[in-house]
């Protein structure tokens, strides 16, 4: 059995134990593979890994979950450039794709559910260099990054071609923060976080942030975090029109709330102060006068709220230096990112 950690954890993080099989070649040489989600009704899961392959992708990384794995070790040996993580229990999205980007080595890895389609035959190959920046962008870049972006996220569509609204913008809505969906039509919009986590990752930006913090369990607020992380720690997540995913059934779109998830996302997120810190850096910090405004405000029991305000106090005396704006600034500055 194996366990995963991230390089920058975020708090804390909630660690499920792995079992690993298969993935004994590699399918490719782009530099990106293919994470694939599993959810829903079985698909006709030759058919997948067989669309995937044909799509040039260094290596596919299934992740299954739950107690039964249906037809893994037969899968295993007709795709040699598989390999299946078999979680016990019920993973959230984010630990998901957090011990998936463990245990690929691509520079780049795309996460997809299983009842998602790849349109117009694009090929892995074509995505990453989409993505590889110019050889003067590199030397720019003080970071030295050869991609884009931590996360490039692509056009939905129904089963009928039609153009879901995916792209996630956050509001400053009389200082309530609030986000809604749109269809993108503009190439390179950013989006605050990848829906339902789909999207092309540069996995060693990604590993730095910390990647999703497990301690959220609701997948939306899970997201939100990353997004919002992303964002305040000078990382983009944009959306391009150069790729194409379908449906292969209709979706319907969930309604956030405001569960533990929330204000776990609240406290680290949207309740600190910052402060500048050098030429183009700011601080973030948890003065205690914040404390009262927590336990009025949320509906958990104030010993629990204390507990996090506390934790994530002590958190951000190592990484609130990383931020680059206050949430405000983003927030009203959006519009022109």
């Amino acid at each position: 059995m194996n366990t995963t950690h991230s390089t920058f954890e975020p708090i804390a993080a909630a660690v499920s134990e792995y079992a690993v099989l298969g993935g004994t070649q590699s399918g490719g040489s782009t530099g990106l593979s293919a994470v694939l989600l599993n959810r829903g009704s079985r698909y006709p899961r030759r058919q997948v890994f067989n669309a995937l392959m044909r799509s040039g992708f260094d290596s596919i990384i299934s992740v299954e979950t739950g107690e039964e794995h249906y037809e893994i070790e037969s899968l295993a040996a007709s795709f040699p450039c598989a390999k299946f993580v078999l979680i016990k229990g019920q993973p959230s999205l984010g630990e998901q794709i957090n011990i998936a980007a463990e245990e690929l080595r691509s520079p780049l890895f795309f996460v997809l559910w299983n009842d998602l389609r790849i349109l117009y035959g694009l090929s892995a190959g074509k995505i990453a260099e989409r993505l590889v920046l110019p050889v003067n962008e590199v030397a720019l870049d003080k970071r030295g990054n050869w991609f884009r972006r931590i996360c490039t996220v692509p056009v939905f569509q129904n089963a009928r071609f039609e153009q879901l609204p995916t792209l996630v913008v956050p509001l400053n809505n009389k200082n309530r923060f609030e986000i809604t969906l749109y269809a993108a039509v503009k190439e390179s919009a950013p989006s605050f976080f990848p829906f339902q986590g789909v999207g092309v990752y540069d996995r060693e930006r990604f590993l730095t942030l910390g990647g999703f913090d497990t301690e959220i369990k609701n997948e939306y607020w899970q997201l939100a975090d990353f997004g919002i992380r992303s964002w305040l720690r000078g990382e983009e997540i944009r959306y391009t029109n150069h790729i194409h995913l379908r449906y292969g059934a209709e979706f319907f779109y969930g309604k956030p709330i405001q569960d533990s998830g929330y204000w776990r996302f609240f406290v680290k997120n949207l309740l600190p102060v910052v402060k500048p810190s050098g030429d183009t850096l700011f601080k973030a910090y948890l003065p205690l006068k914040k404390l009262p405004a927590l336990i009025f405000k949320s509906n958990e029991a104030p010993a629990k709220s204390a507990h996090r305000f506390f934790s994530t106090r002590e958190w951000l005396k190592t990484n609130g230096s990383r931020w680059i704006c206050s949430v405000s600034t983003l927030l009203n500055n959006w519009k022109e990112i």
